[in-house]
C-alpha cells in the first residue's frame, strides 16, 4: 500500500529498505499498523502522484512507511512539489541518515518541497543508538543524525528531533537538551506509535 490514512493525515509509503534495523519498530510486530505496508515493488513518482492525487482533506501529507522514506530522495521530492502546488502541507519522518545515503547534504534539495522534518534521534550516545537501532553506518550514524538536523534547521521550517518513550527518563532528558542545542523542536513518541 502506497498512500494510507492515520488520524487525518495522508501517509506516503514509498520504500520497505532502511538503513536501520530497529527491534522497536513496528514493522518488526507481527500487527504492524493494522494495515499491509508490505510494498511488492518501489512505486515510481507517477505511481506515488497518482496513490496520493490532491491529498484530500487531510491536514498533512507525511512521507513515512516501512522503510526509509529519503531512501528515495528523487520521488520524494517529485511528490513533495506536486503536493505543495496543491497547497498541502507535507512532512518527511526519517532516521535521519540521508547524507550518508547520498553522500552530500540533502536539507537544501528539501527546500520549498517540504514544510516539516522529523528525525528519530532516540538515543544521547552513538553507542547507546547503534545498540538499538543497528544503523548499516555503524556509530558514524549518530553524528550523521545530529548534523543532518542541523543543517536541516537552515531550510526547512519546522524540524523536531524525536524519541521512542521506552528509553530511560534521564536519557530522554539528555535528547531534549540535545535537540535545544541544534535549534530543533522535541518531542516524545509513544512505543506503540
Amino acid at each position: 500500500m502506497i498512500a494510507y490514512e492515520l488520524d487525518n493525515k495522508l501517509y506516503v509509503n514509498v520504500t520497505n529498505r532502511c538503513t536501520n534495523r530497529c527491534g522497536f519498530c513496528i514493522r518488526e510486530r507481527e500487527e504492524g499498523i493494522g494495515q499491509d505496508l508490505w510494498l511488492e515493488k518501489e512505486p515510481n513518482a507517477s505511481e506515488i502522484i497518482e496513490a496520493v492525487g490532491d491529498g484530500g482533506s487531510y491536514s498533512e501529507v507525511v512521507f513515512c512507511g516501512y522503510g526509509e522514506p529519503l531512501l528515495r530522495l528523487p520521488e520524494v521530492i517529485e511528490t513533495a512539489k506536486h503536493l505543495k502546488r496543491l497547497g498541502k502541507r507535507v512532512r518527511v519522518n526519517t532516521n535521519g541518515q540521508a547524507d550518508l545515503i547520498w553522500k552530500r547534504k540533502i536539507a537544501p534539495e528539501l527546500e520549498g518541497a517540504v514544510d516539516a522534518v522529523s528525525i528519530s534521534l532516540n538515543a544521547a550516545s552513538a553507542g547507546h543508538y547503534q545498540r538499538l537501532c543497528q544503523s548499516a553506518f555503524g556509530e558514524e550514524a549518530y553524528e550523521g543524525i545530529l548534523a543532518f538536523a542541523k543543517d536541516c534547521t537552515a531550510h526547512i521550517p519546522e524540524v523536531t528531533l524525536t524519541v521512542v518513550d521506552f528509553i530511560a527518563q534521564e536519557e530522554i532528558d539528555d535528547c531534549a537538551a540535545i535537540a535545544e542545542g541544534l535549534g530543533t523542536r522535541f518531542r516524545v513518541r509513544k512505543y506503540n506509535d
